[in-house]
This record gives structure tokens, C-alpha cells and sequence, in this order.
């Protein structure tokens, strides 16, 4: 796969839009168009890798990760968040994070509601 054929590196470029919650020099993280629960994030590198193990400064992305988890708990009032290290159906590496779905209410597809509180909370911090 090339990088100009890639869907989340066209969302790193701006050319696919997203509902971004977090964006830094190396990492993106964005809602997931298809959302196991209200909030659920995809967090990416913003340089193209096959594998989360490929990303250099692992241990950054890793810090990102926890910050908007932590978000999401004080966003959702919901202290479970789920995680899951993917690289299958999209082939750059990213991980899910997301509330517990049986356990946070919300619509799920309200991107710009669920957008805001991630930010906002993320803003405070």
C-alpha cells in the first residue's frame, strides 16, 4: 500500500475530512466513522507504518493514547475503556479506544457532540 492510497493518511493530509480530538507533531487521533460506542477514537501515526511496532517513539504514541482514554473517561463518565491495537482492515497503524459500549450512553453517532467533549475535556488538562 502507498501512502497516497491510504485512507488515514489522506485523513492526515486533510484530504478525507474526521472528527479530529487530538492532533500533535506525530500523532492524530480522530473519531472512528463506524463507533463501537460514543467516542470512540481511532490514534494514528501521522507518518505512514504498517504496524503499531513500527512507529518510531513507541512509547509517545503510547502517552497519547493514555491521554485521550483518560479524556474519554472524565468525557463518558464511564471508567472502562476499551482498546484494541489494530492494523488489519486499514493497513497503518492505529489504535481503537473507546468506552465500554454496554455501559455509556449516548448517540454514538453524534461526531461533533462527542468531538467537543473529548476536546474538552483534553483542553482542561
Amino acid at each position: 500500500m502507498f501512502e497516497n492510497e491510504c485512507l488515514f493518511c489522506r485523513i492526515v493530509k486533510k484530504e478525507i475530512p474526521a472528527a479530529v480530538v487530538y492532533e500533535d507533531e506525530n500523532f492524530l487521533a480522530f473519531l472512528d466513522i463506524n463507533p463501537r460506542a460514543p467516542g470512540h477514537c481511532q490514534v494514528i501515526s501521522k507518518r505512514h507504518y504498517r504496524w503499531v511496532w513500527n512507529v518510531p517513539k513507541v512509547g509517545e504514541y503510547f502517552e497519547v493514547v493514555k491521554k485521550i482514554a483518560l479524556a474519554q473517561q472524565k468525557a463518558f463518565h464511564q471508567e472502562a475503556i476499551w482498546s484494541r491495537i489494530m492494523g488489519d482492515e486499514i493497513e497503518h497503524a492505529h489504535i481503537w479506544i473507546f468506552p465500554r459500549p454496554d455501559k455509556t450512553a449516548g448517540d454514538k453517532k453524534d461526531f461533533k457532540g462527542n468531538a467537543e467533549k473529548i476536546r474538552g475535556v483534553i483542553s482542561k488538562n
